[in-house]
């Protein structure tokens, strides 16, 4: 018998083992346990806050073009084992291959952008009111950084949080998801052997009860960027604030597409299929809200269903599957939860039915249901899975009054032939994120990402607005004279 492979924690530039470990289960097939991870408990998050503390100055120091190599090396590397990454993603969360292969040159994508990054960090030299002085302004490190990542981009998000943090001079401790743990294992060794110093960066795996309370709990981190939901997510920004931590928060959404009687229908249907389903509907973008005008709402249901129809639920490695498992029994049983109260309510449930495939693993079927409205539980909350809703509106107008009826503000769409609807419509809408015929899922690595109202807190993230979080502002003065 083949003995299940043991991963450790990275602390101060040595890999550190402990008795505490979970398996990292294959959600396509229970049977397939992929490793068993370290679980850091609080000593041994504090001894990697402290190596970061240790590492920082010196990386700060070390200069831009340093810091660009070993990001640009990081890039390589992540795009030279794109398949075999790829393989791993799919196999560790479920995420169909083709998209996980993809997700992994999205992070090679990241870290060469932030190899450029570290060679832009620009100030600015400006005349003084003060006759003789010479004022400038800098952007320096914040110190030491905490990340801690969700499971549903496991490579890309850590990716998008340690690459501008180390860019910028930072040294960082890395927590990332209890379910995924392969690819924030495989990101640390290969930064590692892209010639990173000891102990500026640290991986430390376990849960957020432990793990991630001691990351908040450390007056030792000078800033911690968090990826997840809602409730955590408030009551981590809460913690940091009270130990005088810079904090940044990105918390979900629920995302409206809304597709207007002047749209192409095809291509209207292509981007709520894209936006609702791929990725198994695990992205805090889906198009979970489908807000159609009435005159053209049932032709949109019936094509819509057609294509849902038509998607294959499989093993996650097998290119011919369209959506893979979800990612864990407690998310599956969280999704079939959403779909019966959504049926309870008065919604009609096309498929969302949980399915016993060759393998045992956690598959369903993706919903669509309809007959919904905006005040529904399945279009108040983030359900995070293949799962959308569609509401039945009169016109354009109600259309926007119904994507902005929510707390959430991270995403929004619309599918449209009018000019003027499209422009009203970027104006109006309150997400961060507005797309015009296009999936409400799907950003670009050298844009600014994030929301507005519950989904983020704090600066954004990606492109050069990573910058604002990860550095402080310095202001000097000088008299030459």
């Amino acid at each position: 018998m083949t003995q299940t492979p043991a991963f450790d924690n990275y602390v101060g530039g040595a890999w550190v083992g402990s008795e505490d470990r979970t398996e990292n289960v294959n959600p396509s097939d229970l049977s397939d346990v992929i490793g068993r991870y370290a679980q850091a408990d609080a000593d041994t998050v504090a001894e990697a806050v402290q190596a970061a503390r240790h590492a920082w100055p010196e990386w700060a120091e070390a200069g831009p073009l340093a810091r660009s190599q070993v990001l640009s090396r990081a890039s390589g590397q992540l795009a030279a084992r794109s398949a075999e990454l790829g393989d791993l993603l799919a196999r560790e969360l479920g995420k169909p291959i083709a998209e996980a292969v993809a997700e992994v040159n999205r992070a090679a994508q990241i870290f060469d952008f932030f190899a450029g990054e570290a060679l832009r960090n620009a100030g600015t030299v400006i005349d003084s009111v003060r006759p003789g002085l010479i004022a400038e302004m800098h952007h320096d490190p914040m110190g030491v950084v905490g990340v801690i990542t969700p499971w549903n981009f496991p490579i890309a998000i850590p990716a998008w949080k340690i690459a501008p943090a180390l860019a910028f001079g930072n040294a960082v401790v890395f927590k990332p998801a209890g379910i995924t743990p392969g690819c924030a294992w495989e990101l640390t060794r290969i930064l590692a052997d892209a010639g990173l110093p000891d102990g500026v960066l640290n991986l430390v795996m376990g849960s957020g009860a432990v793990t991630g309370a001691a990351m908040t709990g450390s007056s030792a981190v000078d800033a911690l960027s968090f990826t997840g939901s809602q409730a955590v997510g408030r009551g981590l920004a809460a913690a940091c604030v009270a130990q005088g931590i810079k904090v940044q928060c990105e918390m979900g959404g629920k995302n409206p597409l809304v597709v207007l009687g002047d749209a192409d229908l095809d291509h209207a249907v292509e981007c709520a299929l894209n936006g609702a389903f791929f990725s198994n509907g695990q992205r805090c973008t889906a198009s979970s809200r489908l807000i159609v005008t009435a005159d053209v709402h049932d032709e949109f249901v019936d094509r819509l269903l057609a294509r849902v129809g038509a998607m294959t639920v499989g093993d996650a490695r097998d290119p011919g599957s369209a959506v893979g498992p979800i990612s864990s029994r407690g998310q599956l049983e969280g999704n079939l939860a959403y779909v019966r109260t959504a049926r309870e309510e008065g919604g009609e449930v096309h498929g969302g039915e949980r399915l016993r495939l060759a393998t045992d693993g956690h598959y369903m079927s993706p919903a669509l249901v309809t007959g919904t409205t905006n005040a529904m539980t399945i279009n108040r909350e983030e359900v995070f899975g293949p799962v959308a809703a569609v509401i039945r509106v009169a016109d354009y107008d109600e259309a926007l009054a119904t994507a902005n009826d929510t707390e959430f503000g991270l995403s929004s769409g619309i599918c449209t032939g009018s000019l003027a609807h499209a422009a009203d419509f970027k104006r109006r809408s309150q997400a961060g994120m507005v797309m015009v015929n296009a999936p409400t899922a799907g950003v670009d690595p050298h844009v600014s990402f994030g929301g507005r109202k519950g989904s983020s807190y704090g600066a954004r993230e990606q492109g050069s607005a990573a910058r604002e979080f990860y550095t402080q502002h310095k202001t000097t003065y000088t008299d030459p004279r």
